[in-house]
């Protein structure tokens, strides 16, 4: 933290003088108290106040001052803001093996479930898409600030929606970048700063090398973020084994900037995306911070104003 008037900061020593003179005068009244040696008639002349209560609404006066001292200075921070046109496409793997029961109710539906809370969680400044894929990619929902429609897109996935079978992970990867640029009519000499996030449970079996499509990743400035879903226990109906294989996953997201996460349960899904969702799609801009300062110094105020009223029936 920084501060645009560093010099409004020595208002402070006059906080730290009214401390101090609060002190001696405390120290002033003890020493009274002690020379008085009829303690019977101070105890009718001075009934006994409250030992600390009497010091709580002095202390969240002078607490205000400095509050509202170091906000007069005009502190400066880092502030993490969404970027403008910002653009996330959610990928998510339909193939058969998503359907495997080792991620209860099924690998789809948990990932389906997961996929709603990532885009609910997301400011509502961003354009989200929606990317599904098996053997072959498709736009579920193209990007856009229209959030009704991406998360009834997500309730539509369903196994085999892109009529081929397979995982075509570069073709996942390709689709969503080819939606990134014709987000609007400047995103093709003006790119969109955006992301990718992608969900699958195994290896690339058809389409593009998932290699070459990282590489296109990279050159369009667009980092992706893998997800391994899925355990190596995972069945298809208790029969066929569908163990979940993060090898292709975890090599896209290094080459192409990403984060690479392992989930096997539904809630370390959830965890996954909501890591990708604190850091996708901001800046950090330094910002005047001083009505923080100056917000808690004014409900200290009215602490110790309400205080000094109810204990004894005045303001400070």
């Amino acid at each position: 933290m920084s501060w645009e008037s560093p010099e409004r900061l020595w208002l402070l020593a006059g906080v730290a003088a009214l401390v101090v003179g609060y002190l001696l005068r405390q120290r002033r009244h003890s020493r009274y108290a002690v020379r008085f040696t009829n303690l019977r008639l101070l105890d009718k002349v001075a009934p006994a106040r409250p030992a600390w209560r009497r010091h709580v609404p002095a202390g969240l006066f002078v607490a205000m001052l400095a509050l509202l001292v170091v906000g007069f200075a005009r502190p400066t921070d880092e502030v993490r803001v969404p970027r403008e046109r910002a653009t996330v496409i959610v990928a998510v793997d339909v193939s058969r093996s998503m359907l495997a029961d080792d991620v209860p109710p099924d690998r789809l539906l948990a990932a389906r479930e997961a996929a709603r809370d990532f885009v609910a969680d997301l400011p509502a400044e961003f354009n989200v898409g929606l990317v599904a894929f098996a053997g072959s990619a498709s736009v579920v929902v193209a990007p856009g600030g229209d959030r009704e429609s991406v998360t009834a897109g997500i309730d539509q996935l369903d196994e085999g929606v892109t009529g081929l079978q397979g995982t075509a992970i570069g073709e996942a990867i390709q689709t969503s970048l080819e939606s990134i640029r014709t987000l609007d009519a400047q995103a093709a000499e003006d790119p969109p700063p955006a992301r990718v996030v992608l969900l699958s449970d195994g290896a690339n079996t058809s389409g593009r090398d998932p290699a070459l499509a990282a590489a296109a990743a990279v050159q369009a400035g667009v980092p992706v973020d893998t997800i391994s879903f899925g355990t190596p226990e995972g069945r298809i109906g208790g029969g066929q084994a569908v163990p979940v294989d993060g090898a292709t996953l975890r090599a896209v997201a290094e080459q192409a900037g990403g984060g690479y996460y392992e989930a096997g349960s539904g809630d370390e899904l959830r965890a996954a995306y909501s890591d990708i969702g604190s850091s996708v799609g901001h800046r950090l801009e330094r910002q005047d911070v001083s009505a923080r300062f100056i917000g808690a110094g004014l409900v200290l105020a009215l602490l110790a104003a309400a205080g000094s009223l109810f204990w004894f029936s005045r303001l400070p």
